[in-house]
Order: structure tokens, then C-alpha cells, then sequence
């Protein structure tokens, strides 16, 4: 592995880092960790082998050997995230802080991949409302993937800059923002990363930190909290914003009680994780709540519901309604929660929605044609006719082989594998049309 730069190198000296001779021997070792975070909602039983539990965590686990996951059908159910263990801090820090089984308005304001997203989606209430939001188009299709793959009617993905969510002041109960970052914490796991960094770099993504944060804080409630981290090691993206909030922007630090043995390095402003004192790489992490007035701009919603009664009753052949909205928009029929449905009639302009709650898909002729994340829904109706492959056959399908079954049914039908949704085929009498979308297809 490529030395450290020798400029990160000096910045650590005003870190007191502990140990420094582990941490360098650490990144020069080559070593990696993974780890995962199963979805609780779709239990399963994998091939590969857990290690321990993450210990921050209810779902975490790692991996003795890191197995090829895209070759795995589960991975593309949705049954598992492959997710940095720092990362799953997120779920302690507000389990110990927050009331979660009450409905919320959370915002994750720089969502993609989708990590924290879904642990946000796992410990929410049913009736909470989920807004993830990615600014880069490409890296907002991506999140929408992730999160139809949780399953779940009741969050939206966003597609837009951090200052239009200034028009919904005093909105949101819990703001995430996993802020971009010199990304000097993924070192030992990305090389090129050390080719991007410099004292510049840091100074540059400081400044832009500060315009996402200023702009996201607007939305939170008076109260409300902030949970903000990063993959970085510097003081400048990390103790230092932090400071700045609270100087700033009337927000003070909460003190989260860790486990000593968890070996998370603890200070007043937040919490290191460093990988030579745990098994996680770099990681940087701030809960906060906020104390300046922050007035709630009351927003009148006007509810459209522009789906006949006569729509739903042929949808609900293909998922379950109760206790769930229904909205058309573009010809197409979505599935979500209340929250999200009046979020989506709030009067503000100038919104791009990637997703919201479940597309179930368009009507012709009496009969759904459906899309794929219904397929990967919780939704789902059990009126669906679904058909069990094997992990061979399941490949096969993700690769968008020809393969046979021994099914007497025809038509449409949902092929799951340990009975969760990986997509729609038609199955006639010579040969079964294949209806995965083609940019899923895992390549051989």
C-alpha cells in the first residue's frame, strides 16, 4: 500500500492520536473489514459466515471472509446493506437519545448510497415520514435502488440542493447529514482517495459543510436533532464544524455513554472511531440538538386523491393497501404512507422526487404492469402468484438466462428466492419472458 502523504501525516500531530505507530501499521498491513447490516424486515439465511456482532448495533454483524456479493440473489432481495461498521453508529446514538417509535419527519439531507438511510428506515415508526436526499442525479438513483430494496412505503428520495429544503422551516424532528468529506477516513480501503487529499481539499469540503449545515438546519425543529459525521480525520471537517455550530448556530453537543471496550476514542465535541483501536474505518461522528427558536411555517396541504375507486380495486390485487395511501402521477400508481403523501402535497416549488414510498407500476387493460420494486416490496399482495428459485435458477434470472420450471402455472408471476421478491418474469408455455430491468443484470 501506498505510504500516508506526508502533509496528512503532520495534520494528525494536532490530533493526540492515540497510539500512532498502530494506526500507520494498520494502513500499511492492507487489512480489510467488512461488514453488514441485515434488514430486519426480511429475514434470511445466508451462505457466508458471520463473525461478531457489530457491537453499536442490533443488525450489524462481520464477516469472516468477504464473499462476492453481487453473485448472491439475497443481496439483490434486499435482505442485507454491506455498510461500514462506524457508519451503524447512527442507530445507537438516537436509539439512546430519541423516542423512535413515535411518528418523525426525518430529513437525511446527503443520503446516497443509502446506509444511514436504511437504518433510519429500520428503526421508524410505520407512520414516520423518511426524506433522502442526494444532490449528484446518478448517486440519487443509486439511494432509490437501496431503499426500494428496504421495502417500506414511507420514505421519499429527493433529488435536490440543500437550499430549497430552507422553504420548509422548523420541519423536519431529525436531520442526518453525513456531510461530504476529504475522505481521509477510507484510506487503507481506497488508495485513490489519497491521491485527492490535501490541506486545500480539507478547507474547501470545511466551507461546503458549512453551506449544506446552514441550509439543512433551517428545516429542523427547535429541539430537534442533528446527527452529523464523516469519513474524514480532521480536525477542520470535524471538531471544527462542531464548534461552529454551537458558536454559530445555537446547537449543543449531546453526550452519548459508549462501552470503553468498544475502543471509540471520545471527546466534547463528538466521537473518533480510528482502525487500529476497532474494527471500522475512519469515522467521525456529532449528535446535536438544536436550541434557537426555530418558528414551524405552517404549511396548508390541500389533499388530491386522483385515484378512482375502481384503480384501486384493481391494485389491490397486486399489493396491500390498508392503512396506505394511493397517488397516480405520469400514469404510474404509488403506494405510501400518510406522511409521505401529504409531504408530496406540501406547496413548495421546484422539488425533484427520484422515488416515493412504492411503484407499484401502470394499468393497461385492466392489468398491472408492474415495476420492479414492487417485486422487492414488503407490499405485496398474496394474491401475487410467486414462484421459488434456487440460488442457481435466481442467478440465472439476475443474469437474464434462459432457464426452465417445473411450474404449471402461466402468466405473471413474482420469482422470489427464500421467499423474498427478486423480480417479474411471464412464464408461457415455451419460455419464460424475463422482465428485470436490464441495468440490474449482474454481469457472469
Amino acid at each position: 500500500m501506498p505510504r500516508l502523504p506526508s502533509q496528512f501525516l503532520n495534520s494528525l500531530k494536532s490530533l493526540a492520536l492515540p497510539d500512532e505507530e498502530g494506526f500507520l501499521r494498520v494502513h500499511e498491513s492492507g487489512e480489510q473489514v467488512t461488514s453488514i447490516r441485515f434488514n430486519p424486515f426480511k429475514p434470511c439465511v445466508p451462505e457466508f459466515e458471520t463473525a461478531n456482532r457489530v457491537p453499536w448495533t442490533t443488525q450489524g454483524f462481520y464477516l469472516k471472509t468477504r464473499p462476492s456479493f453481487t453473485q448472491d440473489p439475497l443481496f439483490h432481495a434486499g435482505c442485507y446493506y454491506v455498510q461500514e461498521a462506524g457508519s451503524m453508529f447512527l442507530e445507537y446514538a438516537l436509539s439512546k437519545t430519541f423516542a423512535l417509535k413515535q411518528d418523525l419527519k426525518i430529513l437525511d439531507l446527503c443520503a446516497a448510497p443509502g446506509g444511514k438511510s436504511t437504518i433510519l428506515n429500520s428503526m421508524m415508526s410505520e407512520g414516520s415520514l423518511l426524506v433522502s436526499n442526494e444532490l449528484i442525479q446518478n448517486r440519487a438513483q443509486t439511494l432509490a435502488y437501496n431503499l426500494s430494496k428496504w421495502g417500506k412505503t414511507n420514505s421519499i428520495v429527493s433529488n435536490n440542493t440543500a437550499e430549497q429544503f430552507e422553504t420548509l422551516p422548523g420541519y423536519f424532528d431529525i436531520l442526518v447529514v453525513d456531510a461530504p468529506c476529504s475522505g481521509s477516513g477510507l484510506f487503507r480501503k481506497q488508495e485513490d482517495a489519497m491521491d485527492e487529499w490535501s490541506p486545500e481539499h480539507v478547507n474547501s469540503c470545511s466551507i461546503r459543510q458549512k453551506n449544506i449545515l446552514n441550509s439543512g438546519l433551517k428545516s429542523l425543529k427547535e429541539e430537534g436533532l442533528l446527527f452529523y459525521s464523516t469519513c474524514s480525520y480532521s480536525i477542520e471537517e470535524n471538531e471544527g464544524i462542531v464548534e461552529w455550530l454551537v458558536q454559530e448556530k445555537g446547537m449543543e453537543v449531546v453526550d452519548i455513554k459508549v462501552d470503553p471496550a468498544w475502543g471509540i476514542v471520545q471527546n466534547d465535541k463528538g466521537l473518533r472511531f480510528y482502525p487500529h483501536l476497532l474494527k471500522s474505518e475512519g469515522f467521525f461522528c456529532s449528535l446535536m440538538v438544536k436550541r434557537e427558536n426555530a418558528v414551524e411555517k405552517r404549511q396548508r396541504v390541500h389533499l388530491k386523491n386522483t385515484v378512482t375507486d375502481k384503480e384501486k380495486k384493481l391494485l389491490e390485487v397486486y399489493a396491500k393497501t390498508e392503512g396506505l395511501e394511493l397517488l397516480k402521477k405520469n400514469e404510474k400508481y404509488y403506494l405510501l404512507n400518510r406522511a409521505c403523501f401529504e409531504f408530496l402535497q406540501l406547496p413548495v416549488q421546484g422539488f425533484y422526487f427520484r422515488k416515493a414510498g412504492v411503484c407499484l407500476g401502470e394499468l393497461k387493460n385492466q392489468d398491472l404492469i408492474p415495476e420492479q420494486e414492487l417485486a422487492l416490496s414488503l407490499s405485496i399482495s398474496e394474491q401475487v402468484h410467486k414462484v421459488e428459485l434456487t440460488k442457481e435458477t435466481a442467478l440465472a434470472y439476475l443474469r437474464k438466462e434462459n432457464f426452465s420450471l417445473a411450474s404449471e402455472h402461466k402468466g405473471l408471476v413474482c420469482f422470489t428466492h427464500q421467499k423474498h421478491g427478486i423480480g417479474w418474469g411471464k412464464v408461457l408455455s415455451n419460455r419464460i419472458n424475463n422482465y428485470l430491468p436490464p441495468q440490474l443484470r449482474i454481469l457472469k
